[in-house]
């Protein structure tokens, strides 16, 4: 959208986290503001409209109209965190969680690099946003100690990722799961 440009590209105006899109990792995104392929976009009007703050959460009538049911259902990546993740990233700042952001994103790299069938690029894409950076340092601790894994089969060493990661989760009552507008039973 022109003259709609940001510096972060990890986490989107409206409060996804664009770093850990499937979409994005596929190179079909450029993120929000992220220049040649960026998509119009209502929000990014609205910003501009609004004197163009960085996140909607610095707009001085957010929560507004926009995000009535936004959290509900999913897009390619969960929705389920933005004003969580808005709240976190004003309570720790915003080079904090731009830190944990990037640590997220290199373990997400990580489980799609190393432990992907060819199968699990949502599953994975959804765990790395919805559990906590220490669930998934935990999950690749205990990876990384199994040392007979690297000889499995991908399949095999997928399946043992997904067990670690549904364990975090279940521990935290999350469903791993995209929701798409017809699946509002889930988490």
């Amino acid at each position: 959208m022109k003259g709609f440009d940001r510096q972060d590209l990890l986490f989107s105006l409206c409060g996804l986290n664009c770093g850990l899109c499937p979409m994005r990792l596929g190179g079909h995104c450029p993120g929000c503001g992220g220049g040649k392929g960026n998509q119009s976009c209502g929000i990014a009007r609205c910003s501009l409209e609004h004197g163009g703050p960085e996140y909607c959460s610095e707009c001085g009538e957010f929560p507004c109209g926009r995000y009535e049911g936004f959290e509900e259902t999913d897009s390619f990546i969960t929705h389920r965190h933005c004003r969580k993740d808005f709240e976190k990233r004003q309570r720790i700042g915003t080079e904090k969680y731009r830190e944990e952001q990037e640590k997220k994103r290199r373990i997400l790299q990580l489980f799609l690099e190393n432990y992907n069938d060819g199968r699990r690029k949502t599953f994975f894409c959804v765990a790395v946003n919805l559990l906590e950076l220490e669930d998934l340092e935990r999950a690749v601790r205990q990876l990384g100690a199994e040392k007979e894994a690297d000889s499995l089969p991908m399949k095999e060493k997928a399946a043992r990722a997904v067990c670690l990661l549904q364990a975090a989760a279940d521990e935290r009552k999350i469903a791993l799961r995209l929701r798409k507008a017809k699946d509002r039973t889930a988490e």
